[in-house]
């Protein structure tokens, strides 16, 4: 007789098992979810003028909006199992030129983007949710190789995806939106634009001026052929001194149609011709390449040695480091500011006076082993300017963002530039953006001496009109020369304003 088989804990066995089934189940369509997310998940899109990438990826929620190489911008606004990841990787040049150029467009880009922003979005939520359903259905497949196992990891996967809408949706903090966290050299993005608040409201009012600005450009070139040439006979050397652009496109876009319509020999660059000396920066002075004449460059004191180093490399570019170039047959002398100091509130700015002009008397040493006497002497800061009075007819400057004129004591004649770039965009920080300016020089081609030179200024905010200010070096220079101290930096203390704006604003800050 055969005894019965015990039954006893045959429910609990059989409870576990479908437990374990279950949980078999659920991992695999969460681990198939997660795969086809990461594979598939993505999506590239238009936001403003960049072009972007959007994802969402393993995370404890928020958002990371990255600009490589400069940081990541982190955003803590809601919670939940999976990160918004947007990284803007390039500028679309068309939309960009059509956004500056458009004051409609130009008026509505916050919209614009928020707009973008969430298209994108909702275009990666639908992706993403059909990759994760997709990837877990297909995986379950593979994997159990059951009928129905399809359809059950797509009711798990979906009921995880509404669970983590709910969870962002009830964690949804939009004030988070004005608290972000950067890392990298974003950490620098306050002290790099100022106080966001001021400079929009300032854009607003200097949006409006720049369709004067640009129009009457056409004014500056209209008075050109009424021009006398400055030597008489039309014998002149040509060189256009730029210094401070401060990356500003417009300052590189004066510089070049100041260079064409005047017919220069050269361009003198006396240095900041970035911001903070950064690799982003870097993409935009490339375009010093394209010019069709020589470009002689010193380092300021925001512009790093990698900054230097790619100036070198374009093909019509020389880099003075203390010592000396041939430009139409002219010798120019250069020495770089012997500092890097791109943050102000660090206060390295305060190096001392010392170093400035001992930069000057090195510089000075070389030339006094040059067989011929250069013509021009370039330094960033005019504190290095002393050392070399008497050693060049013309010493070019800038820095102070404040153009001035000055005859030292031994003869040398002290130009200090404005600001070709209107001091970049910290001069919206002001209570007006700075004039662009720039100068043309000529010279003698046999001996070197100045002959006259012209102050070009295009007017910011509140002056739009483009002046041209002929001197004739000689019986008037002293009307036309300042006879105080080269070496202060007037556009902290007297509020002079550049030549020819008219309007007795105090410069920006020194560069």
């Amino acid at each position: 007789m055969t005894e019965p088989t015990s039954t006893t804990g045959s429910p609990w066995r059989r409870r576990g098992r479908g437990v374990g089934r279950w949980a078999l189940r659920v991992a695999v369509a969460v681990i198939g979810a997660l795969v086809a997310v990461l594979l598939f998940g993505r999506i590239s899109a238009p936001i403003g003028p960049f072009d972007a990438s959007l994802a969402f990826r393993p995370g404890a929620g928020g958002a990371v909006v990255a600009v490589p190489p400069l940081g990541d911008l982190r955003v803590d606004a809601y919670q939940g199992p999976l990160r918004l990841d947007v990284e803007l990787q390039r500028v679309d040049q068309v939309r960009a030129r059509a956004l500056a150029t458009d004051p409609v467009r130009l008026a509505g880009v916050v919209d614009q983007v928020t707009e973008d922003l969430r298209s994108a979005v909702v275009r990666l939520t639908w992706t993403t949710g059909l990759a994760a359903l997709a990837g877990a259905a297909v995986t379950s497949l593979l994997v159990l190789r059951r009928p129905r196992e399809p359809l059950i990891a797509v009711g798990v996967t979906a009921g995880l995806l509404v669970g983590t809408a709910g969870l962002a949706a009830a964690t949804w903090r939009p004030e988070a939106l004005s608290q972000p966290k950067y890392t990298g050299l974003l950490v620098n993005a306050n002290s790099l634009i100022g106080s966001a608040e001021d400079i929009v409201a300032r854009f607003d009012a200097y949006r409006a001026s720049l369709e004067d600005l640009v129009a009457n450009v056409g004014n500056l070139y209209a008075t050109i052929s009424a021009l006398p040439s400055p030597a008489g006979t039309g014998d002149s050397v040509a060189l256009l001194h730029v210094s401070d652009i401060h990356l500003n496109p417009a300052g590189f876009d004066l510089m070049r149609q100041v260079a064409v319509q005047f017919q220069v020999d050269g361009v003198l660059d006396t240095g900041d011709i970035t911001d903070w000396g950064s690799e982003p920066e870097n993409r935009l002075i490339t375009r010093v390449g394209t010019l069709d004449v020589p470009y002689v460059f010193i380092r300021g004191n925001h512009d790093s040695a990698a900054t230097s180093n790619l100036i070198a490399a374009q093909p019509n570019a020389v880099v003075l480091a203390g010592d000396a170039t041939t430009v139409a047959g002219l010798v120019v002398a250069g020495v770089p500011d012997p500092r890097f100091t791109p943050d102000k509130s660090t206060g390295d700015d305060d190096a001392g006076d010392d170093v400035l002009v001992n930069s000057g008397r090195a510089l000075a040493e070389v030339i006094e082993e040059l067989p011929q006497r250069p013509a021009i002497a370039m330094v960033h800061d005019p504190k290095q300017a002393p050392p070399l009075d008497g050693l060049a007819d013309v010493i070019l400057a800038g820095h102070t963002h404040d153009r001035k004129v000055s005859r030292l004591e031994e003869g040398s004649l002290l130009m200090v530039q404005g600001s070709t770039g209107g001091a970049g965009l910290r001069a919206l920080e002001g209570e007006y953006p700075e004039p662009l300016t720039c100068t043309v020089l000529y010279l003698d081609p046999e001996t070197g001496q100045l002959q006259a030179y012209d102050e070009i200024t295009l007017g910011g905010l509140g002056e739009t009109e483009v002046t041209i200010q002929r001197v004739v070096v000689g019986a008037d220079e002293e009307d036309d020369t300042d006879e105080e101290d080269p070496t202060d930096e007037a556009g902290e203390d007297d509020g002079a304003g550049p030549v020819g704006d008219g309007t007795g604003d105090p410069a920006s800050p020194p560069g």
